[in-house]
């Protein structure tokens, strides 16, 4: 996934549940499916940090000494000003881009 094209907002936002319950009939089932991706989302931009940072890992065996690197700092502020991974997975709810089904539901 591409960061930097989210389109989701930075801050929390007041929506309208009945837009959440249009896709699905039910608020509920439309929170399970925006948290299990917002979890996704979570996991892809964890890992993807990780291996960014781990280009700048030192393994060295002492602890006395500790780099600071400006490249590594512009990192992380990156993805700390990205939206929240549950703000993400609601705005792609909304704009009817998760496919989801329920379990024992036929694939069509």
């Amino acid at each position: 996934m591409d960061f930097k094209k989210v389109t989701a907002p930075l801050s929390t936002i007041t929506r309208d549940m009945s837009k959440l319950d249009e896709q699905t009939g039910n608020v509920y089932e439309s929170l399970a499916i925006i948290s299990k991706r917002a979890n996704q989302i979570s996991v892809e931009m964890k890992q993807e940090l990780n291996r960014k940072l781990e280009e700048f890992s030192n393994f060295s065996d002492t602890l006395e000494e500790v780099f600071e690197n400006k490249e590594q700092i512009e990192i992380s502020r990156f993805y700390e000003k990205l939206p929240k991974p549950d703000l993400i997975a609601t705005q792609e709810f909304l704009e009817h881009k998760l496919h989801f089904r329920k379990t024992g539901e036929a694939v069509k």
